[in-house]
């Protein structure tokens, strides 16, 4: 399971629909529909805010907007709109570690998306979260 902290407009198609499909499942984690995945790391970052439902949901808005700019057709009956703000946070060490890991994907997979984003300069997070100092994040699998 990926649930990216960098902003769902760097994923390639391939990634974008992974992306989606995976924050499904994580939300289905969430709401206590499964018994797999229960314990993964990336789900610690929602289990550790007060509304985790709510901050899944955002996510998933996100996605789904982004998958609307690229005329997909992914399910917005899937997830709840979300009205109230919330933000978590993300390290500046996480997201450059997921740009990287995205980059070796892109690059086998993906090479005009690959070429357009190697060159951004900065990166920009997932909307849900604001970016604070540190190295990777203690949940990251490495």
């Amino acid at each position: 399971m990926r649930i990216w902290s960098l902003h769902p407009k760097y994923l390639d198609t391939k990634g974008l629909v992974a992306l989606w499909r995976e924050t499904l499942l994580a939300k289905h984690v969430l709401e206590g529909k499964t018994k797999g995945y229960l314990h993964h790391p990336q789900l610690m970052r929602f289990k550790n805010v007060e509304q985790p439902l709510d901050a899944i949901n955002l996510y998933l808005s996100v996605v789904y907007e982004e998958a609307l700019k690229r005329q997909y057709n992914f399910d917005d009956t899937k997830f709840k709109l979300v009205s109230k703000p919330l933000q978590l946070t993300v390290t500046q060490g996480q997201l450059d570690y997921e740009l990287k890991y995205l980059l070796t994907k892109l690059k086998l997979r993906d090479i005009e998306k690959y070429n357009s984003i190697n060159k951004t300069k900065k990166v920009i997070a997932h909307p849900l979260f604001v970016i604070i100092e540190g190295t990777i994040e203690e949940w990251e699998m490495r």
